[in-house]
């Protein structure tokens, strides 16, 4: 039976004043219908909203529903976002403010909008519906979730990252975690207006993105990590191969020579499983200039140490921590994971000899997100790996309106890395480096 053949019968048995339990079983009844007749004439991805609101134009005109236009404008919203969208949560995504949406059980859905994380009155109808909607998520992209298989990882069509986890495992019904894709592509330019980092800082961090250094962003979740490596990233110069690798792609490059390469869950069978350190080591047979790891969580931080030992200079990575010493303590951590039984000091001398720089990104109390050290990792003192920060955000106060504040300031000190910025042809002038310009020229 069509659509239109079954909205006839409706609209002959269909009352004039209708409850809201009966607006919901003509949404459904209306909802179950156009999917069977996309599934059925199945038009062109293009064509499919036009198609869909054609159908909802005819099925209203068949069906007399006894309410104001308002409500009516609603239903048909509500019906589209769940035959074309992701149901109840598609207005968030649909808000260019939002940027991470997070669904605990039916009833309650949180948004992160402008930094701020606030509950939003949007709600499911049921456990049920939201199963509905994480299976409309993942199962075009290929990915299986069931009570054997209750947890997934997966990128939207339009970049966005998502995780869901179902129950047993969830206990107060399936969540969804959607982190948005940013449509517009920052520059560091960007992080300078948003107050996120100095000019100063800015130039320094080119200048070592070019020199060939080898950088670590390192934060907390949801502190603006991939959002910065995605910048940097976006200075290496276009004549170099890149090898991108990621769990769920989510890094922009405009750069013309770029390998993209992603993880790949194991099948319904179990097999067939590539992670982060196998594409790591498939990536060094590809000749890189640089290889970029979204983010390193195990065994791969020692492959990828090795090859920023191994001729791969200017290579970039993410890892969570909250402070550039807590960094290489995880990072010690994560090498041990790779199951080699190596000597703590050992693991500490690949790590000071392999990176040069670690930039800490932070999510402050007030939703803003900062650089709030950029450190170099300057050698080994006996066991202990040295850091000098060149750069750090001071906090002195919290405003009325509870906004943090403070400063990004130098600390004074020229990194020892200096020597390889300036062949770059990178001669960062003293006042980078926080240098009282007018006293130097009294000294001389």
């Amino acid at each position: 039976m069509t659509l239109l053949s079954s909205a006839s019968n409706a609209a002959k048995s269909a009352p004039q004043g209708l409850s809201s339990a009966d607006l919901l079983k003509l949404k459904h009844f209306v909802s179950d219908n156009l999917i069977r007749d996309i599934e059925s004439e199945n038009p062109p991805l293009d064509k499919r909203e036009a198609f869909v609101k054609s159908k909802l134009e005819d099925v209203f005109a068949r069906i007399k529903i006894n309410v104001p236009d308002s409500i009516r404008q609603q239903i048909a919203n509500e019906i589209l976002d769940e035959v074309l969208g992701y149901g109840p949560i598609q207005s968030l995504l649909n808000d260019p403010d939002v940027s991470e949406v997070m669904v605990n059980g039916p009833y309650k859905v949180y948004a992160e909008k402008k930094g701020k994380l606030v509950k939003t009155g949007v709600t499911f109808e049921n456990n049920e519906h939201v199963i509905r909607i994480i299976e409309r998520i993942v199962l075009p992209l290929g990915r299986r979730i069931d009570t054997d298989s209750p947890t997934v990882d997966a990128r939207l069509p339009d970049g966005s990252r998502v995780n869901a986890v179902i129950p047993p495992v969830a206990l107060d019904g399936g969540t969804i975690t959607i982190r948005k894709f940013r449509k517009d592509k920052l520059q560091m330019q960007d992080l300078v207006n948003f107050g996120s980092i100095t000019p100063q800082m800015g130039e320094f961090l080119r200048a070592c993105v070019i020199s060939r250094l080898n950088i670590v962003v390192s934060g907390g979740t949801g502190s603006g990590k991939t959002t910065l490596l995605n910048i940097l990233s976006s200075l290496i110069p276009d004549d170099e191969r890149i090898v991108t690798i990621e769990d769920a792609a989510e890094l922009q490059l405009q750069q013309d020579h770029v390998v993209r390469l992603e993880t790949k869950p194991a099948s319904l069978e179990g097999k067939g499983v590539v992670t982060i350190r196998d594409l790591v080591r498939n990536a060094l047979r590809m000749r890189p200039d640089r290889v970029v790891v979204g983010e390193c969580r195990g065994g791969e931080t020692l492959d990828m140490l090795q090859a920023m030992n191994t001729g791969h200079d200017g290579s970039l990575t993410t890892l969570h921590a909250n402070t550039p010493r807590d960094a290489i303590s995880r990072m010690e951590t994560m090498v041990l994971m790779a199951g080699m039984d190596l000597p703590i000091k050992v693991i500490r001398q690949q790590i000071s000899s392999a990176v040069d720089l670690i930039v800490q990104q932070t999510r402050l109390k007030d939703g803003s997100r900062k650089v709030t050290a950029i450190s170099e990792v300057a050698g080994m003192e006996g066991d202990t790996i040295v850091l000098t920060d060149v750069f750090r955000f001071e906090q002195t106060g919290i405003s009325s309106e509870g906004k943090i504040i403070g400063q990004l300031k130098p600390t004074g000190i020229r990194p020892l890395f200096t020597p390889r910025l300036d062949a770059a042809g990178f001669k960062l002038p003293p006042e980078v480096f926080g240098a009282n310009v007018a006293d130097i020229l009294k000294r001389r």
